[in-house]
């Protein structure tokens, strides 16, 4: 399903439902009496829903936090791929030429193999590992023939050890970015108790009253939904795609 129309069936239903929640409440209830509570009603409502508001901002800013980290981890591990080629190119043959032909073929599979894996939330394969594990060998089995060669043998190494790290980050983000099923509860719960306590409240309109509680109830459904698509940094609304290794790609041809 499209991400904007999921989004308005998000909204849409939790309006529908705040709305009828409200008119049946101000249909049903005693109007003086909510009037009368509405002192204490604004206490409890106030603890309540602040606290869901600082929840839901936390969880938001963590997860748009890891968006970003995830993002910038992903340029790093081609830079730094990049870089090692390149740094391998001043080996003797064929490591030279081995080194760049297996540092392109793995970031080919990162973007056209790992990239949908992740996306879909399924296991990424080891061909991954096997060819990073294949360019290390290579490089740290190479032929060093003075001093110039010797630093960029090094170089190729330190580049490749940072390739290795941003990979396991980017495949822990991959795998691990989702919110837990006890914190889903307390948003859904904190969300639902949230709504109902603003029904307590008084003096208002009948329709002034259902308006207000439907546009709580989309505004709450909106972050939600938002906490929703942000879980895996490379599916759903965040959905980081693997230009940085379509670039490398094309600078290792």
């Amino acid at each position: 399903m499209d991400i904007y129309l999921g989004g308005i069936l998000w909204v849409v239903c939790a309006a529908a439902g705040g709305a009828l929640i409200a008119y049946f409440v101000r249909r049903i209830g005693m109007a003086e009496g909510r009037v009368n509570n509405n002192e204490a009603a604004g206490h409890v409502f106030t603890i309540i829903a602040g606290l869901h508001a600082v929840l839901v901002s936390f969880v938001l800013i963590s997860l748009f936090d890891a968006v970003g980290a995830a993002d910038d981890g992903s340029y790093q591990e081609a830079n730094s791929l990049v870089a090692a080629s390149w740094a391998a190119e001043s080996l003797p043959e064929p490591a030279s030429t081995r080194a760049r032909e297996l540092s392109r073929s793995y970031a080919e599979i990162v973007a056209r193999q790992e990239w949908p894996a992740m996306g879909a939330g399924d296991e990424v394969s080891t061909l991954g590992w096997e060819r990073l594990n294949e360019l290390r060998v290579v490089v740290a089995d190479a032929a060093a023939n003075d001093e110039w060669q010797i630093d960029r043998k090094t170089e190729a190494a330190d580049q490749l050890a940072r390739v290795s790290q941003a990979r396991e980050a980017r495949l822990t983000a991959a795998g691990g970015g989702e919110v837990g099923a006890v914190l889903w509860l307390v948003l859904v719960v904190g969300s639902v108790l949230t709504v109902l306590l603003s029904n307590l409240f008084g003096g208002t309109r009948r329709t002034t009253h259902i308006l207000i509680v439907t546009t709580l109830s989309a505004v709450i459904a909106l972050l939600l939904f938002a906490i929703y698509q942000l879980q895996n940094p490379f599916g759903g609304g965040a959905q980081i795609g693997p230009d940085a290794f379509q670039w490398a790609v094309d600078r290792l041809r």
